[in-house]
């Protein structure tokens, strides 16, 4: 008999929400399940309940048909339920194989068998091809492969029996999604129950055999992953035809004089990097995992050493120590890894949103006003449409899209001049990128020049005036947004040589 997860009228309330409503349907082994929904339509919720991680106010869990209850994640665990969230659950200061086995790992006379433990590990690192060594340090490695490793350690226990991603890939480069694919199959084939949560269709449609849609806490339906067409699971998740995303975008906007000159910008990760940003335009970067844009903006902002060169603001040099001067100056960078660099997981809403504010907010004696904070926490709530029952929730109970929100908001708030985003939409659904989108577009229509680093070639394509290749540290070239293809930025972004 194969392995079966079944849901049964799953209910889970938060203060003044809903999170989950009566959610029944059955996962079963060897197929993969994808979840597909908007940021905030209860897939992540659904999987912490299952986890342990948070228990649900109404209905029952049934695993190979008998009843389950877990009281926390190491019950789940021990009876086979693995969830590998999209925030890593590892500790930086071990090595690969001590994450992997963290709890089990063998003993000889009493002591850790530190040879057994990384032979051990070492077969896993066989296992999904990887260039990392069970004796690295976790801290060492870039965020793909902390992730990989988040994965691996799911993978090693025996008695596993479900295992669920949540956006798994958001930090991985194409070799490492296709590891990752033929791991999960191969687990698919051992006949796992594989859950699989994700907003890119087209990886939904690569490795999911059915899709479970989503929307607003309650489950819809479940349909054939390869035969289902996209704009049909669109329309059930969002409630509504998109249509071309791109094309109802407002571009009606006058770009205007130079705002921002980078020139002949280097620091130990770049090299000789020069370009142009004008008021109203949105500068797209685009370029291979590793190009070096994100690199370019640290530079600016001040959170990497500029070596050489000179970076202008309205015609005058600038130079900033730290991002505290950028950010004075008007320049202000909403970073790629929203959990470790974006948000601060101990505050509200209202305290991330306003934590860029604390003078601006403090009266001549230094305390900080309750009543002005509430006041740009409210209108940052009704400007960005940012869903929360309360300014006073905690940051790292709102959805992916909605803490995305928050960050974004709280450097609007600054009224800046210069807006970095760097893969502001990772790990978000169609829908809310819709949102994203349209913001980015009123940013600079406000005469805000904005620069775009996006690995999501329709993305750039669609939101650039003009876009920056990067390749090796360098700009390999430029292209205006009427000229841009997908297979013109590929060829500059793998080309040999650099800036014409």
């Amino acid at each position: 008999m194969a392995n079966s997860l079944e849901f049964r009228h799953i209910t889970k309330y938060f203060p003044g929400v809903k999170a989950l409503d009566d959610v029944s349907f059955v996962a079963n082994g060897g197929e993969v399940l994808a979840f597909l929904g908007e940021n905030g339509a209860g897939k992540s919720t659904l999987l912490k309940t299952l986890n342990g991680d948070y228990q649900p106010d109404e209905g029952q869990y049934l695993i190979d048909g008998a009843e389950a209850h877990f009281k926390n994640p190491q019950e789940a665990i021990e009876a086979g339920i693995s969830v590998i969230y999209q925030e890593r659950q590892i500790l930086p200061a071990l090595s690969v194989a001590e994450n992997i086995y963290l709890g089990r790992m063998p003993t000889k006379m009493g002591f850790i068998d530190t040879a057994k433990v990384n032979a051990m590990a070492q077969r896993i690192i066989d296992d999904f091809e990887l260039p990392i060594s069970p004796t690295a340090k976790v801290h060492e490695l870039s965020i793909a492969y902390q992730q990989m490793v988040e994965i691996m350690k799911s993978y090693s226990r025996e008695n596993m029996k479900v295992i669920c991603f949540d956006e798994p890939t958001a930090s991985l480069s194409d070799a490492e999604i296709e590891c990752l694919f033929r791991i999960i199959n191969k687990l698919r084939d051992q006949g796992k129950i594989i859950i699989y949560v994700s907003h890119r269709m087209s990886e939904i449609k690569q490795i999911a055999d059915k899709v479970a849609i989503f929307k607003d806490g309650r489950y819809v339906t479940t349909l054939d992953a390869k035969a289902a067409e996209e704009a049909e699971m669109i329309r059930m998740m969002v409630g509504r035809d998109l249509g071309d995303i791109y094309d109802s975008l407002d571009r009606d906007k006058q770009i205007g004089e130079v705002l921002l000159e980078v020139r002949g910008l280097e620091s130990d990760f770049v090299d000789g990097v020069s370009f142009k940003l004008h008021k109203g335009e949105v500068l797209g970067f685009s370029g291979l995992v590793g190009a070096g844009r994100t690199e370019v903006m640290r530079a600016i902002i001040g959170a990497d050493r500029m070596t050489k060169g000179e970076v202008l603001l309205e015609g005058k040099p600038i130079k900033c120590k730290a991002p505290a001067d950028a950010q004075k100056l008007g320049i202000v960078l909403v970073p790629e890894d929203r959990k470790d660099q974006g948000i601060l997981a101990n505050l509200s809403v209202a305290g991330n949103i306003n934590i860029s504010l604390l003078n601006e907010n403090a009266d001549r004696f230094g305390f900080v006003s309750a009543k002005k904070e509430a006041e740009v926490a409210a209108h940052s709530i009704k400007t960005f449409n940012i869903k929360t029952p309360s300014p006073d929730k905690k940051i790292v109970e709102l959805s992916g899209g909605n803490q995305q929100k928050c960050i974004v908001a709280r450097w609007m708030e600054t009224h800046p001049k210069v807006l970095i985003l760097d893969e502001p939409t990772k790990g978000i659904d169609v829908g809310a990128k819709s949102e994203f989108y349209n913001m980015i577009c009123s940013f600079a229509k406000q005469g805000l020049g904005v620069i775009l680093i996006s690995s999501e070639l329709p993305e750039v394509i669609g939101l650039s005036d003009r876009i920056i290749v990067m390749r090796g540290g360098k700009v390999s070239g430029e292209v205006m947004r009427e000229d841009a293809t997908e297979p013109k930025l590929l060829s500059l972004g793998m080309m040999e040589g650099s800036a014409k």
